[in-house]
């Protein structure tokens, strides 16, 4: 009988994750527009995103060790549940209340604390929902959610934040974030606690330290996330250049710089549905990610010198790639990695990705003060090239163990 990737449990993971990415783009539409429309500064609305960064830095790493002990399920369930009761008051609150930066700024904080649990919950108990063997369908599917959805849900955050306003937004996010935990706690899933003979700050360390040597041995996957973080650190930091560029160079508008999430989305689309598809042979992935990375970094490096309608046909082109290696590394990561190992690395890579964007968007804008916007755009994309080549690409075996893996099922 051929298998199906839409299983009972795949099912209701998709769906729960499609009510709370909705709710989620149509709240942080919402609130953002209502911090600038209450302070009138875009240095407040740059510290609120710095500050929501300082959790997924700190609470993966102290958190992980004890979800590696603990089955995943009630954490994901849990986190949208409070999500819910949160979204709701805080709707409630803006429905009777003047709004308050201060205490939106700790309403912020705590969202970010929540979330940081909840990713790391989804991150770890998602393999695990995914049929054998279709591993790349599946990563796909969750990979198109997000994009898709901020196409249809921008246009509706902007009509409600007209017309119903912020208060009642939040109170639908709290209601689709409570049905996604009521859908969330249909699934059937076998997980198993480790907890029976206590938790200590010493067995925290051991695990800690456990991790680490398990890391440190596997060559593949330091690679594999050194290049991850740069790339996405790099990929973060370049907004700004963009922006800046399409604001001051004579010809260029806001408005045309708008295009490029729709021909990006427009990329992803065909690429998911490639990936969705056609497998690749195991022992061609190694090399089909490589090419896509140093041709993603070399897009990035032309950019800004194309005419504007090649600029677009550049971020479809990305977008086509970009999905396509995304699905096969999160589905040879995921696969590789040892089921008691798997929270307290993906933990690793979220703070190691949190800290290389913080510093990589300093780097980039302090660059981008002293270069033309171009050649600024230009060095971020050689630069990447170069760690690829440094780390995917001079460390073939390691790394093509990882990629080029049968299905171990």
């Amino acid at each position: 009988m051929k298998k199906t990737l839409w299983t009972r449990n795949f099912t209701l993971v998709t769906v729960a994750t499609i009510l709370g990415a909705a709710g989620g783009i149509a709240g942080n539409f919402a609130l953002s527009f209502l911090v600038y429309d209450e302070t009138k500064s875009t240095l407040a609305a740059a510290l609120l995103l710095a500050l929501q960064i300082l959790p997924q830095v700190v609470i993966p790493m102290v958190a992980a060790p004890f979800m590696d002990r603990l089955p995943r399920k009630p954490f994901l369930v849990g986190g949208d549940v409070a999500n819910g009761i949160l979204y709701s008051l805080a709707g409630v609150y803006l429905l009777l209340c003047r709004f308050s930066y201060v205490g939106y700024l700790a309403f912020s904080l705590l969202l970010s604390s929540l979330g940081a649990f909840d990713q790391l919950a989804y991150n770890s108990i998602y393999p695990k929902l995914i049929p054998a063997d279709l591993e790349e369908k599946g990563y796909t599917v969750s990979g198109m959610i997000y994009p898709v959805l901020m196409v249809i849900m921008t246009p509706v955050a902007s009509v409600l934040y007209a017309h119903i306003g912020v208060g009642n937004i939040l109170l639908l996010q709290g209601g689709l974030s409570l049905l996604a935990a009521l859908i969330e706690g249909q699934i059937r899933v076998k997980e198993e606690s480790r907890m029976a003979e206590g938790f200590s700050f010493r067995q925290w360390r051991q695990d800690m330290k456990d991790a680490a040597s398990y890391l440190k041995k596997e060559k593949g996957l330091r690679n594999i996330y050194s290049y991850m973080a740069v790339t996405n650190g790099v990929g973060g930091s370049i907004s700004p250049i963009l922006v800046a560029f399409f604001r001051t160079m004579p010809g260029f508008t806001i408005a045309m710089y708008s295009f490029f999430s729709v021909a990006e989305f427009a990329g992803r689309s065909l690429g998911g549905l490639f990936s969705y598809h056609v497998k690749i042979p195991p022992k061609k992935r190694w090399g089909f990610a490589f090419s896509v990375y140093m041709i993603y970094e070399a897009m990035d490096a032309c950019l800004l010198w194309l005419p504007y309608p090649l600029m677009l046909a550049n971020r479809s082109v990305c977008g086509f790639l970009g999905i396509n290696s995304a699905t096969m590394r999160e589905a040879a990561v995921q696969r590789y990695i040892p089921e008691s190992y798997r929270t307290r690395l993906n933990a690793f890579f979220s703070v190691l990705i949190s800290a290389a964007t913080s510093v990589l968007t300093l780097a980039v804008g302090a660059m981008g003060e002293i270069l033309d916007l171009r050649v600024c755009l230009s060095v971020c994309g050689v630069f990447t090239g170069l760690v690829c080549l440094m780390t995917i690409g001079k460390n073939r075996r390691a790394v093509g163990k990882i990629y080029n893996q049968e299905t171990q099922y």
